[in-house]
């Protein structure tokens, strides 16, 4: 496997490449917030940033909730929505339940946001599609230009995000016929799952006496201190690599070639099926991954927008206005 400089090496080679390459939505600008408040974007990025380097793992929690929210009713910010006794929240769906996190994060970018905006202008679907891109370059991965101009959803369903969220146990029809629901094809499919799967499993929690630990409370202990049994050190430091546990690369499409699939759907793209070849070419081709990455998260971003006089722009991205 290639070391992680030529990971970086590729990522860096199609930065250019991946904003270039996907025509401009007709409903969504990458220049919409520009003029109303040029401070937007790269406050999002100052606060993700943060929140990154904090905790390697919130970027892969960041890019989650965009991917979580884009699938069940378009791209609206719903997934942001607690429950109340007119609104059936997201966050309870089997694909969410105990599972979502970095709405504390989203919290506090649309507070910075809104202050150096002056007024409530960014929405909060817009928060998450830019969080999920800044979250992916921090910790190594290709760039892309995000479209803007989404408004925030009023409601939100608890049923078709369990209906809408692929699952663990899907095979490849199942899956293809998921993305096609989010206008994504077959590409977009095995593209996604590299990005959004191999984070998501991150082997950055480990199960203890007590329960379980963040790797980052433990890292230096295990590396650094004498005075620690020796073997427990050993095996605590393959759950907790130390360099980190999140990073953007091809592992995912490697395993699947080995057969080394953690779920069902995981193995169901290199099965004998007709995604093998895409599989095998991004399991040695870290390029080729990171551009149509970027491509793929384009369109995602594009399913059923919110925009005009429809939503709303959220004053509080957990509640309606």
């Amino acid at each position: 496997m290639a070391d992680s400089n030529s990971f970086s090496y590729f990522f860096l080679i199609v930065i250019v490449l991946v904003s270039v390459v996907v025509p401009s939505s007709d409903a969504l600008s990458t220049n919409f917030y520009h003029k109303v408040c040029p401070k937007a974007l790269p406050t999002i990025k100052k606060v993700v940033t943060d929140a990154v380097y904090r905790e390697g793992r919130m970027g892969a929690s960041l890019l989650r909730l965009h991917f979580h929210d884009c699938f069940v009713n378009g791209c609206d910010g719903s997934v942001l929505l607690d429950s109340t006794s007119t609104i059936d929240g997201e966050k309870t769906a089997f694909g969410n339940n105990n599972s979502l996190r970095g709405f504390e994060v989203v919290d506090r970018i649309k507070s910075e946001v809104d202050k150096v905006c002056g007024a409530h202008v960014v929405s909060c679907a817009d928060i998450l599609a830019v969080a999920a891109r800044d979250s992916v370059v921090q910790l190594g991965g290709p760039t892309w230009n995000v479209e803007l101009g989404r408004r925030d959803s009023t409601t939100a369903s608890r049923a078709d995000a369990n209906n809408d969220l692929p699952a663990p146990f899907m095979d490849l029809p199942a899956l293809k016929t998921n993305f096609q629901k989010a206008g994504l094809d077959e590409t977009d499919l095995v593209a996604l799952s590299g990005g959004y799967v191999a984070w998501t499993r991150t082997r950055d929690t480990v199960t203890t006496r007590h329960g379980f630990s963040q790797c980052n409370h433990f890292k230096n202990r295990i590396y650094n201190e004498s005075n620690i049994d020796p073997v427990f050190a050993r095996n605590r430091k393959l759950t907790c690599p130390s360099s980190g546990a999140v990073k953007f690369d091809t592992l995912y499409f490697k395993n699947l070639v080995k057969r080394r699939g953690l779920l069902h759907s995981d193995q169901a793209l290199f099965n004998g099926v007709s995604t093998d070849a895409l599989v095998k070419k991004y399991s040695t081709h870290a390029g080729a991954f990171a551009a149509d990455f970027g491509k793929s998260m384009i369109k995602m971003g594009r399913n059923k927008p919110l925009e005009g006089n429809s939503g709303q722009i959220r004053v509080n991205c957990r509640m309606i206005n």
